[in-house]
């Protein structure tokens, strides 16, 4: 299937579940380095379509997926913040009144990327955020710039070179420009053999966030 843009502008609606095998796809496709049992699958994006509509998100080109944002409420532990991605990503973990977004995916095609399609998912889940009245937007970020480092640096030192501006990495950089603080590395967080399983922990904090009382 050609993934040509149509020339059409790019429109946003919340996930349902008749996209649910062509977000499958275009994960595996942008994921394709990391183990298919990490990402979403048909069923799963059902059940997310199901039971968070408000904090999901999807980019169409004339009708069809490009591009999606995808998360669920958790409560995370920043005292313990080395975890995995099934650890909290997964459907199960999801409550109404958790108090975090842990942002599961972000994913557009390659086609589209300069356009401010991950720009824009990144706002719709941040004003789902402010909707909701929730603390942020944590997540576990890919490093595919690391890659190119993984037998000279450890991760964290790549994570502070990357936040200092001394190192780009195509995610990360793009993460650190839309508001997100760079915690640290998150060992064995996916089965990516190419940057040595790592991920690093981002977060974004709500400033209208007014916790109960």
């Amino acid at each position: 299937m050609s993934r040509e843009p149509s020339g059409a502008e790019i429109t946003y609606e919340q996930i349902d579940a008749k996209y649910s095998q062509a977000l499958e796809d275009l994960e595996l496709s942008v994921f394709s380095t990391i183990d298919p049992h990490h990402l979403y699958h048909v069923p799963d994006l059902i059940e997310l379509a199901e039971i968070f509509p408000a904090g999901n998100f999807v980019a169409l080109d004339d009708g069809d997926p490009i591009g999606m944002g995808l998360g669920v409420l958790v409560a995370f532990d920043f005292e313990n913040p080395q975890h995995s991605l099934t650890d909290v990503a997964s459907n199960e973990h999801h409550r109404d009144d958790n108090p975090w977004y842990y942002g599961t995916d972000i994913s557009v095609y390659p086609e589209y990327r300069g356009r401010g399609v991950g720009h824009q998912l990144y706002e719709l889940r941040k004003q789902a955020v402010r909707d909701l009245n929730k603390a942020g937007i944590v997540a576990g970020g890919v490093l595919p710039g690391y890659a190119k480092y993984l037998d000279e640096m450890s991760a964290d030192d790549y994570i502070d070179k990357v936040r200092s501006g001394e190192l780009y990495d195509p995610t990360l950089t793009f993460q650190l420009e839309n508001g997100f603080e760079a915690v640290c590395a998150l060992a064995d967080y996916i089965d990516d053999a190419t940057v040595g399983n790592n991920s690093v922990l981002i977060v974004w904090r709500n400033p209208d966030y007014k916790p109960a009382v």
